[in-house]
């Protein structure tokens, strides 16, 4: 595998590091240096800062075992938080495994925006207190605006029964306890709260699958040999179907002044607008740090 074969034994955690960063670089990985101190780091049970601060730290031959299991490991492509077990997303450390889609930078703009919404609309004396998270996944954005949006309440629907665990047990680490966490097809659950007392929801937020299947061969072997199928795909390989289903049935789900944030993939706008533009929607789209249009919001 190359690194097991290296006729060099690190005798400190900076050579292991630096043993680390060629390997992974020879096997592909895009972020090697980043990863290689990640892991390196597990293994020796320090944080990547501490792991700086002791470069010159001798290591047993068990932690260097350690380390060699993991980077064999993310060597035959395994998403690094899947090995390390957990990735941040806006500040805090979420678990995450096989079964649930690793979570991305870009999720992050829908927080932002969901925050600067919830402003306004106080700004204008107006309430905002029950939001729900449509396919939450590992709870990212469920648990994120329960801890980030003081008063708001959110419904976090998955159909995954993984995924919910994840997503629990997430929430109960981050003390985000006003997640009411549901399994099932999301719209059929939102319908039926929409149904009962709560009514129609002030803010809806979803990070649909939105990948046509046609495109798996493009997609990194991390992605399309490790991430949860249903997470990734769009149903009848149409990327469009959720945004698409959102933009028809907005009042269904969401009140009058209300709002629906979609992430969308980075080529998905063009299609959309018109779909919004031939329902009557009221949208914007916003742009993330690469300058892709990823987030799409509508207005109700």
């Amino acid at each position: 595998m190359g690194l097991e074969n290296t006729p060099t034994t690190p005798r400190t955690a900076g050579e292991m590091v630096a043993l680390a960063r060629a390997f992974l670089t020879r096997k592909g990985v895009e972020s090697a240096r980043l990863e290689s101190e990640l892991l390196v780091g597990h293994a020796l049970s320090l944080t990547r800062l501490k792991l700086f601060m002791e470069l010159d730290r001798p290591i047993t031959p068990e932690e260097i075992d350690r380390a060699r299991d993991l980077l064999v490991r993310r060597g035959k492509r395994e998403p690094c938080a899947y090995i390390l077990g957990e990735r941040e997303f806006f500040g805090r450390p979420f678990k995450v495994g096989p079964g649930v889609l690793v979570p991305r930078p870009e999720t992050e703009h829908i927080v932002d925006r969901a925050r600067d919404w919830v402003r306004e609309k106080k700004a204008r004396g107006e309430s905002v207190t029950r939001a729900a998270d449509f396919g939450t996944g590992s709870g990212i954005l469920a648990v994120t605006l329960a801890l980030e949006l003081d008063g708001v309440d959110v419904l976090a629907i998955d159909v995954s029964a993984k995924a919910l665990e994840f997503a629990r047990e997430n929430a109960r680490a981050l003390s985000a306890d006003r997640v009411q966490f549901v399994e099932g097809d999301g719209f059929d659950v939102l319908a039926k709260a929409v149904a009962g007392e709560g009514g129609r929801f002030d803010l809806v937020v979803c990070n649909p699958p939105y990948i046509a299947r046609s495109d798996r061969a493009a997609l990194a072997p991390e992605v399309a040999e490790h991430e949860p199928e249903l997470a990734l795909f769009a149903p009848a390989n149409d990327p469009d179907h959720f945004a698409r289903r959102f933009l028809v049935e907005r009042e269904r789900y969401v009140k009058s002044g209300g709002s629906i944030l979609i992430e969308l993939g980075h080529d998905q706008a063009p299609r959309v607008r018109p779909i919004a533009a031939g329902v009557g929607a009221q949208i914007r789209v916003l742009k993330d740090y690469s300058g892709h249009e990823r987030v799409l919001e509508i207005s109700v």
